[in-house]
């Protein structure tokens, strides 16, 4: 009975002290836990992405292996379910880490806007690109040389150059590019040969180039993530920094506010393919992971720990809910957005679709202007949100 008094005694005790602690005590995780958790989440963001851009290196070559419209469907249905896996992870980008830094490879992977006739032929010019110019050696090594040359435009590889020539031009009002498998088909389009290995070999160099992002974040060795891991209040900036200039910079101002001031659908981020709406969705998602420590992986797992939302609102509660109530508002805005994001932008500023992109661009501004409010109460005072 004795017994039985003082362990209910230590019960009551243990339950009285637990009141005493607040839930934003409770809740604070120290720097390195973000740090190991954001790690964590890059690993798993960049093995998705691997691994679903090697299912399109497996569709491209089946589908040139023996050309054919299901073929055709099929790896431009791969390609759409890859890029979605891929922008969850431009979160991660634009601090100098190991896709972007300054022998990074982002440019190799990522590189907008494309000129079309750069590669392949366009309207009016049948014999224009690197696909028709039987002089121009088509290899990984040579068409990295010529990616970016001579241009910003002048890209070469990656997911668009991928979708330009699975898609071709973007023509319709209504829809994407209506490129035809025959482009593929040797006796049926001018140099379908050189179209084929052009296709496979940047497929191939897109798998190649996630897989090296991907090793720099691998757990156990010495490598970007080990560094990163232990980099205490500079990995924090760095996060930071990365959600903030995808928000501001690059998605409200480059992918977003350019197309808007245009007009034009070739200033939409993946015009061939009319994907423009889901690359902002997979952006602002990129955004929310990270913020809450958190991601849903391909496979179905859920990952979570440590987080820049719990870290910041042990410091202020309310900055964390007004950081945390932006990005969710901008996702659920993002969602809203309806394909083809170039009809979207058309029209006068009162228009439907002007305004809900619109609403997508404000709503990403202050989200960009909380985080970096999120930055000062950690005691970080710069943080450069534009590109």
């Amino acid at each position: 009975m004795l017994k039985t008094l003082i362990a209910s005694a230590r019960i009551a005790t243990i339950a009285c002290t637990a009141l005493l602690v607040t839930p934003t005590q409770a809740a604070a995780p120290t720097s390195r836990a973000v740090l190991e958790n954001y790690a964590v989440l890059v690993e798993a963001g960049y093995a998705d992405s691997v691994s679903s851009a090697r299912n399109l290196e497996k569709a491209v070559q089946s589908f040139i292996a023996n050309p054919s419209e299901t073929g055709l469907s099929q790896a431009r249905k791969v390609w759409l379910d890859a890029r979605n896996w891929y922008g969850q992870t431009e979160a991660f980008r634009f601090y100098g880490g190991p896709i972007d830094g300054e022998d990074g490879p982002e440019g190799l992977i990522n590189a907008w806007p494309l000129d079309e006739a750069y590669i392949d032929y366009v309207e009016g010019n049948p014999g224009a690109g690197i696909v028709n110019d039987s002089k121009e050696e088509i290899t990984a090594e040579r068409l990295a040389q010529l990616n970016e040359r001579g241009g910003e435009e002048n890209v070469a590889t990656g997911w668009h150059a991928i979708e330009f020539l699975l898609w071709g031009q973007d023509r319709s009002e209504t829809g994407p590019g209506d490129r035809k498998y025959t482009d593929f088909v040797d006796g049926q389009a001018p140099n379908a040969d050189r179209r084929r290995l052009y296709l496979a070999t940047i497929t191939r160099m897109l798998v190649k180039e996630l897989e090296g992002v991907a090793d720099a974040w691998a757990p156990g060795k010495k490598n970007y993530r080990a560094a990163f891991v232990a980099s205490d209040q500079q990995g924090i900036q760095r996060m930071l920094t990365g959600l903030g200039t995808l928000s501001r910079g690059e998605l409200a101002g480059e992918r977003m506010e350019v197309a808007m001031d245009t007009q034009d659908q070739e200033d939409e981020h993946s015009c061939f393919s009319d994907n423009t709406h889901m690359d902002i969705v997979a952006n602002a998602r990129g955004i929310l992971n990270v913020w809450e420590g958190r991601y849903l992986t391909r496979d179905g797992r859920t990952l979570a720990g440590a987080s820049l939302k719990a870290l910041v609102a042990a410091k202020n509660a309310d900055v964390g809910a007004a950081v945390s109530s932006n990005i969710a508002t901008s996702l659920r805005l993002a969602e809203a957005i309806q394909a083809p994001f170039d009809r979207e932008i058309i029209g006068n500023d009162d228009s439907p679709g002007r305004k809900r992109v619109q609403a997508v661009i404000d709503s990403l501004k202050k989200q960009a202007d909380g985080l970096v409010e999120a930055a000062r109460v950690l005691g970080i005072t710069r943080l450069n949100t534009s590109v």
